[in-house]
């Protein structure tokens, strides 16, 4: 499931964050790559050993769990510490998985990679190229969203970011480990979920939204780990 979401941030938060991120330099995004993935990505990173890293990576993750519709999608367990990246004139990220599991730069726990998601910190007009391209069995989507929204999906995808030819983009990125492994049993749940939230709407809390909203929490005490 590829889903976007909406204002995880406000603009000022953002333009804060940008301001702060700028004021701590930005290093080689080598220096946290792999041996395959050294051969394929082009960017810059904040260096999560920073003083100011951890402050800044909160702010993004607590933003992300006081959003309902991420809760919804990817019913996280745990976070990884966000990160932050930048991609300049030439910069890109050739097409990749996400490793199975992931080491939290802050905490040094490993955790299992379910859900990727990245929450982008430059408006769309301040940069040419730079598409975050996912494949899943529906196609390749590109995905380049407005300051302050994120974009979740499975970390099982085939991704790739497009060559950024003009300008910066920035961007936040970390992965959850999600109450639910399985990817379609999360984009079950979070459909059923969308579904009882429109009813309780128009029907207010009756008796068949009741019923469903047991019949959700059943299924996640069967498929919750």
């Amino acid at each position: 499931m590829l889903l976007h979401i909406p204002a995880v941030l406000t603009p000022s938060e953002v333009q804060a964050l940008r301001q702060q991120l700028d004021t701590i330099g930005w290093g080689s995004g080598l220096d946290s790559a792999g041996p395959q993935a050294r051969q394929v990505k082009a960017n810059e990173q904040i260096d999560p050993r920073h003083p100011a890293f951890a402050a800044l990576s909160q702010q993004v993750a607590q933003a992300l769990k006081r959003h309902p519709l991420f809760v919804s999608a990817a019913l996280p367990r745990a976070l990884t510490a966000p990160m932050f990246n930048r991609y300049r004139e030439g910069g890109h990220y050739g097409a990749h998985v996400d490793n199975a599991i992931q080491i939290d730069p802050h905490s040094g726990q490993p955790l299992r990679t379910d859900v990727s998601t990245t929450v982008f910190l430059s408006e769309p007009d301040e940069y040419e190229g730079g598409e975050l391209v996912v494949q899943d069995s529906f196609g390749c989507h590109e995905v380049k969203l407005a300051a302050g929204d994120a974009i979740v999906y499975p970390s099982t995808s085939l991704h790739h970011v497009e060559p950024v030819t003009a300008g910066a983009r920035v961007a936040a990125f970390l992965w959850t480990q999600s109450l639910v492994r399985d990817a379609w049993r999360r984009a079950m749940m979070h459909a059923l979920d969308m579904n009882i939230v429109q009813l309780r709407a128009q029907l207010g809390d009756s008796e068949s939204v009741r019923g469903l909203t047991h019949h959700y929490h059943q299924l996640l005490q069967q498929w919750a780990e």
